[in-house]
């Protein structure tokens, strides 16, 4: 599972570069470092149109473009990748519209309900991870269309296990253009790209505790847990 993750970058020009999108005034205005992105939160994804990479926002929670409504936003935050295919939730998009999720890290918890200790997974160097999704567009109204997305989800690798049994798909940053543009008819191609991430791709830091409530978006909410320990 991924409930909840982060986008930390000070400079927006930053991850764009690297995602290899433009930049509009609306983007860098709207732009801002995030500490506990949460279920329903706006965001960020790229996605391919006319053969280029696209950065556009949505709302994390998967609405279908047939919903009358939005109740089942929080429960589409994730799709599992065995699945996907054939997911009446989910397989829709699998076939056009796959997309990219920047992020520099996600969440998972262990311990009692009432002693929940939160661990961030993250690049070791502090780079981006780039999480495999889908999107649809909603319409709310016939001319306000809405743009939401749910994020992959495969078996953990040896270093996420002991805390969670699922982790967001990771892409590595070549993977990227084959998981957006390859055609639906090519399941293989696709389905090989939704394996756990290797045992390197991401390092395992207790953090504050404050994180657990998805009223706190700062940096304290990555400040490192003292004696809190795999």
């Amino acid at each position: 599972m991924c409930g909840r993750f982060t986008l930390t970058y000070r400079d927006m020009e930053r991850f764009a570069v690297e995602f290899g999108v433009a930049l509009t005034d609306t983007d860098r205005k709207c732009y801002r470092p995030r500490y506990n992105i949460a279920p329903t939160d706006e965001h960020w994804l790229v996605r391919g149109r006319l053969e280029e990479r696209e950065l556009l926002s949505g709302r994390w929670g998967l609405v279908n473009e047939w919903s009358s409504d939005a109740k089942r936003a929080a429960r589409q935050i994730n799709a599992r990748a065995e699945t996907v295919d054939r997911s009446h939730a989910f397989r829709a998009a699998f076939k056009t519209r796959r997309c990219v999720v920047p992020a520099d890290g996600y969440f998972e918890w262990m311990g009692p309900k009432n002693a929940r200790q939160p661990f961030w997974f993250h690049r070791e160097d502090g780079g981006l991870l780039f999480l495999a999704g889908l999107y649809e567009c909603w319409f709310t109204e016939p001319e306000a269309p809405q743009t939401t997305f749910t994020i992959l989800t495969t078996d953990a690798n040896r270093v996420v296990e002991p805390v969670h049994d699922r982790m967001p798909v990771l892409l590595d940053a070549g993977s990227v253009d084959e998981w957006i543009f390859t055609p639906e008819t090519h399941r293989a191609r696709l389905h090989a790209l939704l394996t756990p991430a290797p045992d390197d791709a991401v390092v395992a830091t207790p953090v504050n505790p404050r994180v657990n409530s998805v009223r706190y978006d700062d940096p304290e909410c990555l400040a490192v847990a003292p004696g809190a320990l795999l």
